[in-house]
């Protein structure tokens, strides 16, 4: 069976003036052939051979194959250049002849030309191939990863329930846990990662945070930013309210009360009931 979007080995089955037919086989009836177009036939091709192909619809809405290699596949993912919106969404450079539809109910973002943008190919209810940039189902779950690795991923989508979900390297699924945003992301953002979770289905949680050892440090410098922004004195100990925490310090209950006795035990601040102190230093 021919498939749109997906590359194929295809049997030469016809040549005619404007080309040659491709079928899986010799006997292959007429509505399950394809046309290569004259202008892609390699040079002294034979009736029998066989062609690694791809095929895709052309102007006219009519399958054809090409000899030219895409840059996506059907439920691959790629980082595709935008060349032109209009009004029924942005047209992506793909690598052939015929751009690529992104419609605008599968963008993610609002796109313009010269955007890149990761997406995947589909073949939509007519069946044409179109883009998405909704990656969750399209994102390999079989990761090279392991815990505590440091990886680059792309966030592509951002739930208010369920975190920013990026594509490490482009290809992987990964989820940056609602209880670790810590500030505002945009899809097409690429964000240095560690690796803190790999799933038995194969997704991930990352975190743009560094190890706990590592963090105290900048934990600590928004500790103080704030002090000194509130002349000296702000009403947090480590008994406050977790969310008013990730509220204006962007970071977990935890890594708060880590920082304050970090800054406690090097002399930096006083804690009282209910707030701390900066200590003017000598």
């Amino acid at each position: 069976m021919i498939e749109v979007g997906r590359k194929q080995t295809l049997a030469v089955i016809k040549k005619v003036d404007f080309g040659v037919y491709l079928g899986e086989s010799a006997d292959s009836p007429r509505e399950e052939q394809v046309l290569l177009p004259k202008s892609q036939i390699p040079e002294n091709i034979r009736v029998g051979e066989n062609l690694n192909v791809f095929i895709y619809r052309d102007s006219s809405d009519r399958l054809i194959a090409t000899v030219k290699e895409p840059l996506l596949e059907v439920g691959k993912t790629a980082l595709l250049t935008v060349k032109q919106v209009t009004k029924i969404g942005a047209f992506l450079d793909w690598g052939l002849e015929k751009d690529l539809l992104l419609p605008y109910r599968e963008q993610t973002v609002q796109v313009k030309e010269e955007d890149q943008v990761l997406c995947a190919l589909y073949v939509d209810k007519s069946g044409r191939l179109c883009a998405t940039m909704k990656l969750y189902h399209y994102l390999s779950t079989r990761p090279p990863y392991s815990v505590g690795d440091e990886v680059k991923g792309r966030v592509y989508e951002i739930s208010r329930n369920f975190g920013v979900f990026v594509a490490v390297d482009d290809k992987y699924s990964a989820l940056i846990p609602a209880a670790e945003v810590k500030h505002a992301y945009t899809p097409g953002e690429v964000l240095s990662l560690r690796v803190t979770d790999v799933k038995e289905d194969g997704k991930m949680n990352v975190s743009d945070r560094q190890k706990a050892y590592l963090q105290l440090g900048a934990d600590g410098e928004a500790i103080l930013r704030e002090l000194e922004k509130q002349g000296g004195s702000i009403p947090f100990d480590d008994k406050s309210d977790p969310e008013k925490i990730k509220e204006v310090f962007g970071i977990s209950k935890a890594a708060f009360k880590r920082a304050l006795g970090h800054l406690y035990k090097d002399g930096r601040v006083e804690l009282m009931e209910g707030c701390t102190i900066l200590k003017k230093r000598n």
